[in-house]
């Protein structure tokens, strides 16, 4: 199969690419600097040039492609508007390029909460409209589902995780080896669900497979502590856990406070049966234990 992946170099698009061309895919990956060329490059994967404002780069690896991956995010936590913009509008580029052919697209999305309990894949995602965080893309992708496109959404537990990681959880880990505390919210209750990216990988290369507008939960555990993940951090770093009151959050950890004191325990049981998926990689707590984020 010739797939077109968007954030073919990130930290979760990397893991992917390798999964597929083990399987014998043909892959195009669209890069948006020379090292990020170079490093698809040296895996054998065709190289276009280009990024998510780039709508041409965007038709022309996709006109090529019998299914699209799209990963990349620009990822900019001090003006989310720029990130959900830009968001917004290469997945409707995406889906436009490929209305009418029957052809998949995968669209990357995050978990968007169940009060009270573990999301499920069921639940529909409340974000809508370009003000809406990722710009409301999954229910945008979703939207291709009625003209002409399969699509199905991935959504990625907020750690993905594993050595080389460069996310949420190492920033967590920079902000305590700063600070010289590792903190978490208030009494650290609240639940992150976590996937160590060998499985995310596998999900999204299975995810290929699935029935159109088909959500999957790419989360390996239903949902840690955020206070057993700081106590992991500090002592990693050699450094005290300690509560952080919610109202000083965004003060000490700046932009990941928010999110770092939410709730948001997902399952992956549907994921689980539909795909014949189940995890096998790391805890999150194997991965702090073993060193890896604090090198």
């Amino acid at each position: 199969m010739r797939i077109f992946i968007t954030g073919a170099s990130g930290w979760i698009g990397s893991a992917v690419t390798d999964e597929l061309l083990a399987a014998g895919h043909e892959i195009t990956g669209l890069a948006r600097s020379d090292s990020s060329a170079a490093t698809l490059e040296a895996k054998g994967v065709r190289v276009l040039r280009g990024d998510l404002d780039d709508f041409t780069s965007l038709r022309a690896g996709t006109d090529e492609a019998d299914a699209v991956i799209h990963l990349a995010n620009k990822h900019d936590f001090d003006n989310p508007a720029i990130s959900n913009a830009a968001e917004r509008a290469a997945v409707g580029a995406l889906g436009k390029a490929l209305a009418g052919s029957g052809r998949t697209l995968l669209v990357a999305s995050g978990m968007p909460g169940a009060p009270g309990r573990p999301g499920r894949e069921d639940d529909p995602s409340p974000f809508h409209g370009p003000d809406a965080p990722r710009g409301g893309s999954e229910n945008l992708a979703l939207e291709f589902v009625t003209k002409g496109v399969r699509v199905v959404i991935p959504r990625f537990a907020p750690t993905v995780h594993g050595a080389g990681d460069h996310g949420f959880i190492a920033s967590l880990v920079a902000i305590a080896r700063e600070r010289g505390v590792s903190g978490y919210v208030d009494d650290g209750s609240n639940r992150w669900p976590a996937v160590h990216v060998s499985d995310a990988a596998r999900l999204v290369a299975l995810g290929l497979d699935a029935d159109s507008g088909t959500v999957l939960h790419a989360v390996g555990e239903e949902g840690v502590p955020t206070r057993e993940i700081a106590e992991a951090i500090g002592r990693g770093l050699g450094v005290p856990a300690q509560s952080i009151a919610a109202d000083a959050a965004a003060t000490h950890f700046g932009w990941i406070g928010a999110f770092f004191g939410r709730d948001l325990p997902a399952t992956s049981a549907a994921t689980q049966q539909v795909l014949g998926w189940s995890p096998t990689g790391p805890t999150l707590a194997d991965d702090l234990a073993s060193g890896a984020y604090f090198r």
